[in-house]
C-alpha cells in the first residue's frame, strides 16, 4: 500500500515475528499501541497495550484468538488512535481494467469493534480531503489487481476533526459489506447487479464521471440482543415482529421465525435516507421507534436513543462514544418494588386512564406488553394500581394486550368472575388482541364482549 502511495497507520508488518522483535518495535511506534491480527476482521486478534510490562501477556492472547479465528496467528503492531474514526469507501472494478469509488461510510459507531450505526457520507468531511481517501482507495484496489466489489477501511485520528494528514489505510474487506444499502441510497445504483455483472464480464455499469452523491443516509443494525443485560444475545422464536413499511428495511426473518445462538444475530438493517443529515437522521429515529419484537430482546430501544442524542445529532462522534454514552443510552428495567412504589403514589392520586372505546387503527403498544392508552398504563392487582409511564415501556402507543395462558394460572377470568385482572409487570407474557373487540368497563379494566379481560 505504501508503494501504490496510500497514506498507511504508522506501525510494523514486518516478517520478523519474534516477540522481541515485536516489543521493540512498540517501542520505537510508542504507547498506546494496537496488536492486530494480520488475518484478521470484525474486531478479532486485536488487543491495546498501554504499557510495555503489559505487552507480552497480550501479544500471547492476540496470537492465540487470531490462530483459532483464523488459523494464522501473526500479527503487526500499528499506532493507537485515540479519538478515532471509521472511514470506509466503496470501490468498484471490472475484468477490462476500470476502477471507480462510490464515495465513503462512516461507521464509527461501534460496539467492542462491530458496526451498529452506519451513515454516508462522512459527518465533517470536506471535499479536499474527500477527494483525498476516495483516491487512495482507488490507488489500493489497483496495486492489487482487484476485481469485483471492495471496501477499503481508512481510520482516521479525529482529535483535531477529520484532516488530510490524519487519515490512514486500514484494511480492504473484498467483498460487498452489510452497510453498502447507505452507498446505495446516495448513489442511487443497485450494487448487488452491479458485482454481477462484472462477474459476467461486463463493463462497470458507469464510469467515475457518472456517479453523482445525492442526500444523507443511515443504516441502524437491529440485533437480537439485551443491552440492560451487558448486551447479552437473545434467541427464542419470533412471536411478534413489527420492523418500519416507510423506508427500506433489509432482513432474512419474519414473524414466526426462530432466533437460535448458532448464527448472527441481526434481525434487520434499517435504512433511512433524506436530503441531508438531519433529515435522514429523523427517519431513521421514528423507524427505530416503532420497531415491535417480542418476546426475543432487541437493541431497537438503543438504537431510537442513539438516535436523537444530541451528540450523535452533532456528529460528535468516534468509535468510543458508545462506551461513554452508554449510562445514557441503554435503558435498564425497573424493579418490581420501584413500580409497585410508584404505582401505589399514582394510584392515590387517581391517576388512571379514562377514556372511549379504543379506535380499530390503533397501533400496537412499542414495548413488552401490556394495556396502553396513549399517555400511562394502567393495571390493577388486589390494591395495587400499576400506572407504568411510557418512558418505562418505549413510547406507548393505544393497544391491548391479552394475556396468554401461563403455568399455574387460566389465560383469562370467565365472565362469572367480575373482578379487575392483575396484569404482571412488564407484562412479558402477552400477545396482541384486536382493539376492536375491547369496550371499557371500567376507568381501570378493558374487557372483551367475550369477557376477556386485558
Amino acid at each position: 500500500m505504501q508503494a501504490a502511495g496510500v497514506p498507511v497507520t504508522p506501525g510494523y508488518m514486518g516478517a520478523d515475528q519474534s516477540e522481541e522483535r515485536l516489543a521493540a518495535e512498540a517501542e520505537n511506534i510508542g504507547y498506546p499501541v494496537l496488536i492486530k491480527a494480520v488475518a484478521g476482521g470484525g474486531g478479532k486478534g486485536m488487543r491495546r497495550v498501554d504499557r510495555p510490562q503489559d505487552f507480552a501477556e497480550l501479544l500471547a492472547s492476540c496470537r492465540r484468538e487470531a490462530a483459532a479465528a483464523f488459523g494464522d496467528d501473526r500479527v503487526l503492531i500499528e499506532r493507537y488512535i485515540a479519538n478515532p474514526r471509521h472511514i470506509e469507501v466503496q470501490v468498484f472494478a471490472d475484468t477490462l481494467g476500470n476502477y471507480v469509488h462510490l464515495f465513503e461510510r462512516d461507521c464509527s459507531l461501534q460496539r467492542r469493534h462491530q458496526k451498529v450505526i452506519e451513515e454516508a457520507p462522512a459527518p465533517g468531511l470536506d471535499a479536499a480531503t474527500r477527494a483525498l481517501i476516495c483516491d487512495a482507495a482507488v490507488k489500493a484496489a489497483r496495486a492489487v489487481n482487484y476485481v469485483g466489489a471492495g471496501t477499503i477501511e481508512f481510520i482516521a485520528d479525529a482529535s483535531e476533526g477529520l484532516r488530510e494528514d490524519r487519515i490512514w489505510f486500514m484494511e480492504m474487506n473484498t467483498r460487498l459489506q452489510v452497510e453498502h444499502p447507505v452507498t446505495e441510497a446516495i448513489t442511487g445504483e443497485d450494487l448487488v447487479l452491479w458485482q454481477l455483472k462484472v462477474a459476467s464480464g461486463e463493463p462497470l455499469p458507469k464510469m467515475q464521471d457518472e456517479i453523482a452523491m445525492n442526500g444523507w443516509a443511515f443504516e441502524a443494525r437491529l440485533y437480537a440482543e439485551n443491552p440492560a443485560a451487558g448486551y447479552l444475545p437473545s434467541i427464542g422464536r419470533l412471536e411478534h415482529l413489527r420492523l418500519p413499511d416507510t423506508i427500506r428495511v433489509d432482513s432474512g426473518v419474519e414473524q414466526g421465525d426462530e432466533i437460535t445462538a448458532f448464527y448472527d444475530p441481526m434481525i434487520a438493517k434499517i435504512v433511512a435516507h433524506g436530503p441531508h443529515r438531519e433529515a435522514a437522521l429523523s427517519k431513521l429515529a421514528a423507524a427505530c421507534a416503532g420497531i415491535e419484537v417480542w418476546p426475543v430482546k432487541s437493541n431497537a430501544g438503543l438504537l431510537a436513543r442513539i438516535a436523537v442524542d444530541p451528540d450523535f445529532r452533532a456528529a460528535r462522534i468516534d468509535t468510543g462514544f458508545l462506551e461513554r454514552h452508554g449510562d445514557s443510552l441503554v435503558a435498564t428495567e425497573p424493579s418490581e418494588i420501584a413500580i409497585d412504589t410508584a404505582a401505589t403514589l399514582l394510584s392515590r392520586k387517581r391517576m388512571v386512564i379514562p377514556g372511549p372505546r379504543l379506535p380499530d387503527s390503533a397501533s400496537p403498544a412499542r414495548m413488552t406488553g401490556g394495556c396502553a392508552s396513549g399517555s400511562a398504563i394502567t393495571s390493577i392487582g388486589g390494591n395495587h394500581a400499576r400506572s407504568l409511564r411510557p418512558i418505562l415501556s418505549h413510547q406507548v402507543k393505544p393497544r391491548c394486550f391479552s394475556r396468554p395462558a401461563m403455568p399455574g394460572r387460566s389465560a383469562c377470568p370467565s365472565p362469572a368472575k367480575s373482578r379487575q385482572v392483575r396484569v404482571p409487570a412488564m407484562a412479558r407474557s402477552f400477545r396482541p388482541c384486536p382493539a376492536s373487540s375491547f369496550r371499557w368497563m371500567s376507568p381501570t379494566a378493558i374487557v372483551s364482549p367475550r369477557g376477556t379481560a386485558c
